[in-house]
């Protein structure tokens, strides 16, 4: 009988341990589904909460990445820089290359280029000579397409979509110019020669099925530019319709709308040939801009033709100004990506949400010359011979 009741005493004692390890991972439940509830919530609001768990899992705390992730390269005056994922792609006068952020070469090439220009779309970025005959695309990891130009058919410009899609604007002998489009397998799948308008730029929607090339033309004796539109499976142009009072600088897409900017408005076109919605600025000096936000376009515009006293400002694509911000201090360069922009002040860097309320910040970054933002909240500081990692 006694043997009994130890018996029975010790499976009590065994159930005991068991019934506070589940009553641990209980409670240990209970927490990580309040701070999942959090994030969510946070998440839900702006879509932050999202970046946290991003740049968490991608590179652990903030004092991780910062040490960590670092690129350098050569300096030169001529450096232009896109990122793409966790590398930089750096373009020089002679050097294209691509570099891992544990400062290792992934792939380069010598180039010798007058005018370098660097553009990113998707997950590539495409390296031209502006008025010159070299151009190069490239991804993480290598190159994907190599061009030549004739000497007397330079390039003039080009652009990737957000699916990667390449448009190519380029001089043609005996014509105005010309565009050549070619899909995210780098296949050459459209081109048209102009013989009516100068073609200055071209985009490529969003959706891969139409083309808008900016064009150049007069009207009472003054310049205006042109969007003319493509569909890609046809030859002839079917729509088109006039930028008012400005030479378009750059085109793009925002919320399935054409984006244009030029020296004097924000013009957000449809693909059926009609003008949807016009901000105009030109009152003010156009500093900086990018296309390159999450449904928004980002501006800086100076009250004066010099100094630093202005304003940074978000618009949608209905024209209308999400927020504006007045800026009284030297701004050494701005960059856009996914619901964020990056603004380099002479001796902090200022991450703002597209409201325009900080969403981070840091101090003693006098050294860096320019700043690239990306989509998950992070940018990169970019120095002279150097590029380091800011994790909010």
């Amino acid at each position: 009988m006694d043997d009994l009741e130890e018996n029975d005493n010790e499976i009590i004692s065994e159930k005991k341990p068991k019934k506070h390890r589940l009553r641990h991972f209980l409670v240990f439940l209970l927490i990580l589904a309040g701070v999942l509830g959090v994030v969510v919530a946070a998440a839900y609001r702006d879509g932050t909460g999202f970046d946290v768990l991003r740049r968490f899992f991608a590179y652990g705390s903030a004092e991780k990445g910062s040490d960590e992730v670092s690129y350098t390269y050569d300096t030169s005056a001529e450096n232009r820089f896109a990122a793409l994922g966790d590398r930089l792609v750096v373009l020089s006068n002679t050097e294209l290359q691509i570099l891992d952020g544990k400062g290792g070469v992934v792939w380069s090439t010598p180039v010798s280029m007058t005018s370098p220009a660097l553009v990113s779309g998707g997950d590539c970025a495409v390296a031209y000579d502006v008025g010159g005959t070299q151009l190069f695309v490239v991804n993480q990891d290598g190159v994907l397409l190599t061009l030549k130009a004739e000497e007397t058919e330079p390039y003039i410009s080009a652009t990737l979509n957000q699916k990667g899609w390449l448009a190519i604007t380029a001089e043609k002998k005996n014509y105005k110019g010309c565009v050549s489009v070619y899909s995210d397998q780098m296949k050459k799948v459209f081109d048209f020669n102009s013989s009516q308008r100068f073609v200055t730029d071209a985009y490529v929607t969003d959706d891969c099925k139409d083309l808008a090339a900016v064009t150049l033309g007069q009207e009472d004796s003054v310049f205006v530019s042109n969007i003319v539109l493509y569909d890609l499976s046809e030859t002839d142009p079917y729509a088109n319709y006039n930028v008012e009072n400005g030479l378009v600088l750059a085109i793009g897409e925002q919320s399935a709308q054409l984006a244009t900017v030029s020296d004097s408005c924000l013009t957000f076109g449809k693909v059926s040939g009609k003008v949807g919605a016009t901000y105009d600025y030109s009152n003010e000096y156009l500093r900086e801009y990018s296309l390159d936000g999450e449904n928004y376009a980002a501006l800086l515009l100076g009250r004066y033709q010099s100094g630093s006293v202005g304003r940074l400002v978000t618009v949608g694509a209905d024209g209308k100004e999400i927020a504006s911000l007045d800026v009284n201090d030297e701004v050494r360069g701005m960059s856009a990506a996914g619901r964020y922009i990056a603004v380099l002040y002479a001796d902090s860097l200022v991450i703002y949400s597209q409201d325009l309320q900080e969403y981070a910040s840091l101090k003693g970054t006098d050294y860096a010359k320019s700043v690239l933002m990306r989509a998950d909240g992070s940018a990169l500081l970019i120095a002279s011979d150097s590029a380091e990692l800011f994790l909010p």
